[in-house]
């Protein structure tokens, strides 16, 4: 078959493909809509490839003119095998969400207007800004702040709560907006979002956790400072009830972002989470997912309470060991860290001689003959220390493993 060369305007400067829904932005380039979406609004680069200028506006224009020359072209071009593609549907435009949202404010088409949002906001990212920068944001958190309305479906019952919150999670909001839930309030919605973890199905607990975990990567100390404990109670909750492996990763990084304040390790540590935690890693072997719960028991073991948790799990000391060079290097980094903490500042004769027994001492010696990063090394080598004058003759020390044994 002869081989036909697309024109080169025809291009999109970023995948070097055929345009179908070709759109012009402010500094005049044209690119094809879902490849600058994607670079505006997933990779959050604002600069125009081809003139590297900023964009101050990120305002896409439809070039109907080129669209329609690219589709005669694959007409023309039909008995060479090239596809003519349909016309693509035109994006919402704000006027069009204002009136929704104005209709959804009515009891009797609240539910109607917020599916309708649902399904707009599902069919593209350009269709996401433009609801957001209505005012999508704030009219959604104060559904979900004051509704208590219930419908019945086809498939059970659904609240006008549940469907803004999976709407609101589902717009993937910029930091602006995500801090204008924050600030909304005064912190009421972080309060109903732990009411929603509290009370609501599964589904709507896991959209709040990760809606929470979105807003925390852009909050300030202030607002982590103000968590209550019931805040952390259900965020342990939902990791328990594992409801999937998104809110259970979310949990982790809503956690770890909470935890590097001494006061809120209490609260988690009260609220069970290295019982959490523990049980969890016994099953766990999902890399990323083992790094976020080391991590995470490391920052509650700069705790007294937290220590003492680990310490009352019959399986603590000896998961924290097992996955040591068994994860990844930051996996390992983290639990040497966690056992450096328990012999440093809980290291009764107990529990020296637990780490003993539970082979935590030969995973240490082991540490030092492999490569696992100088401050493991490091931390490894001071527990052997600390402890030499109880470990270092013991028979359950492997004998080809003695020789690592510092003096």
């Amino acid at each position: 078959m002869e081989e036909i060369q697309v024109p080169s305007y025809f291009i999109c400067p970023i995948s070097l493909e055929m345009m179908k829904d070709p759109v012009t932005i402010s500094t005049g380039i044209t690119y094809d809509r879902e490849n600058i979406e994607k670079g505006i609004f997933f990779e959050k680069n604002n600069t125009c490839l081809a003139t590297k200028q900023s964009l101050t506006c990120i305002e896409l224009t439809s070039n109907v003119t080129l669209r329609r020359l690219i589709q005669s072209w694959c007409t023309i071009n039909a008995s060479h095998g090239i596809e003519r593609f349909p016309t693509p549907k035109p994006p919402v435009s704000k006027p069009q969400i204002i009136k929704l949202l104005k209709e959804a404010k009515s009891p009797k088409m609240q539910m109607k207007s917020l599916k309708r949002l649902r399904s707009i906001a599902s069919e593209n990212d350009a269709n996401k800004r433009c609801m957001e920068s209505a005012g999508a944001t704030e009219f959604l958190a104060s559904i979900i702040n004051n509704s208590n309305e219930v419908f019945e479906e086809e498939d059970g019952f659904m609240s006008t709560k549940d469907e803004a919150l999976s709407i609101l999670y589902q717009l993937k909001l910029s930091k602006n907006g995500l801090r204008s839930l924050i600030m909304s309030g005064n912190g009421e919605f972080i309060k109903s979002l732990t009411r929603v973890m509290q009370h609501g199905s599964y589904e709507s607990r896991a959209y709040a956790v990760m809606l929470m975990k979105d807003m925390f990567e852009v909050s300030t100390p202030t607002l982590l400072l103000s968590l209550n404990q019931e805040f952390f109670t259900q965020v342990v909750q939902v990791l328990r009830d594992e409801i999937s492996q998104k809110a259970t990763k979310a949990s982790l990084q809503v956690l770890v972002h909470a935890c590097p304040f001494g006061r809120n390790r209490v609260k988690a540590a009260e609220a069970r989470a290295i019982r959490v935690l523990v049980d969890l890693l016994l099953d766990s072997s999902e890399k990323r997912t083992c790094e976020l719960m080391l991590i995470l028991l490391d920052q509650l073991c700069h705790s007294a309470e937290g220590r003492a948790e680990l310490l009352n799990h019959p399986g603590g000391l000896a998961i924290v060991s097992k996955k040591t060079l068994r994860v990844s290097k930051v996996g390992s980094e983290r639990a040497i860290k966690i056992l450096h903490s328990i012999s440093k500042f809980s290291s009764t004769p107990y529990v020296v001689q637990e780490m003993l027994s539970l082979g935590v001492v030969a995973k240490l010696c082991l540490v030092l003959q492999v490569d696992c990063g100088s401050k493991a090394k490091e931390r490894a080598r001071e527990i052997l220390k600390f402890h030499a004058k109880a470990w270092r003759n013991s028979p359950c020390i492997p004998n080809n493993f003695l020789s690592q044994y510092p003096f």
